[in-house]
């Protein structure tokens, strides 16, 4: 009686990785998987990969979207599964790790989003040497940066997802972790765990790797910080914010755990 899993994905001219992320989801070992593949449009031959897979997949939104966001929200508008995740066209599933999520939640029905750890990969699968685990997940520490929760290796249920309102179509760099945001303002409960259950790619091409990221990222972050005072959280500033992020990048800890996480 494990819980059925939705899992989507969003794709836009990325035939060169797309293949293994529908097969990082396909291949899985779980017995009651939904997976939702979202492509606006892409003209590379992504169109004739999902096509080659349709068969392992649920449903596909093909029409043209407003960003990553609208168009995982047109995902999970097509989903039914109680708990939720996503992954990028560029990105992975761990093998197995559906199983520890649906028999985590299926264990502990008081959490509501679960925040695992990630590998870090080139554009040719070469793993970093070091991974990614995820934080204690708070708003007052999110809003000064020294918070790491990465999509790849988060799930949450449906009613989570469903209390923040979706993803904020408007954000085209952090809309991840804005729909974290949202969650914990709406009284939503978090979880986290070293087992590694996503692969990011990091490249030039993506996002995260783009120039002029850092710049749009600090002003959609400036914006989600507003969002959290406005809730009566005070943020740090000034010396207290310098020292916190001094501390968070240097803490022995925290670095060790990245080590232990591949």
């Amino acid at each position: 009686m494990l819980p059925k899993i939705s899992i989507v994905t969003i794709s836009f001219n990325q035939a060169e990785f797309l293949e293994r992320a529908i097969v990082s989801v396909t291949g899985q070992a779980y017995p009651d998987i939904e997976y939702i593949v979202v492509d606006p449009g892409s003209t590379d031959g992504s169109r004739e990969i999902i096509e080659r897979h349709r068969h392992q997949i649920t449903a596909c939104s093909l029409d043209p979207d407003k960003g990553p966001a609208d168009g995982l929200n047109k995902g999970f508008a097509l989903s039914t599964g109680s708990i939720l995740g996503y992954i990028n066209a560029d990105d992975a599933l761990r093998p197995g790790s559906l199983a520890f999520v649906g028999e985590y939640f299926e264990r502990h029905p008081e959490v509501d989003v679960l925040a695992g750890g990630i590998r870090i990969t080139d554009a040719n699968d070469r793993p970093s040497p070091r991974g990614r685990s995820a934080d204690r997940f708070d708003l007052r520490a999110y809003a000064a940066g020294v918070c790491t929760v990465t999509q790849q290796g988060t799930f949450f249920r449906r009613r989570a997802f469903e209390s923040a309102g979706g993803f904020n179509a408007s954000n085209r760099v952090c809309w991840d972790g804005e729909l974290l945001v949202d969650m914990a303002l709406q009284g939503m409960r978090f979880a986290r765990t070293d087992r590694t259950l996503g692969d990011f790619r990091l490249y030039g091409a993506n996002i995260t790797g783009s120039r002029g990221y850092l710049e749009k990222l600090a002003i959609e972050q400036a914006r989600i910080g507003e969002k959290i005072a406005a809730h009566g959280i005070p943020l740090a500033q000034g010396i207290t914010l310098k020292a916190w992020r001094l501390a968070y990048k240097f803490n022995p800890m925290r670095h060790v755990r990245y080590l232990r996480t591949r």
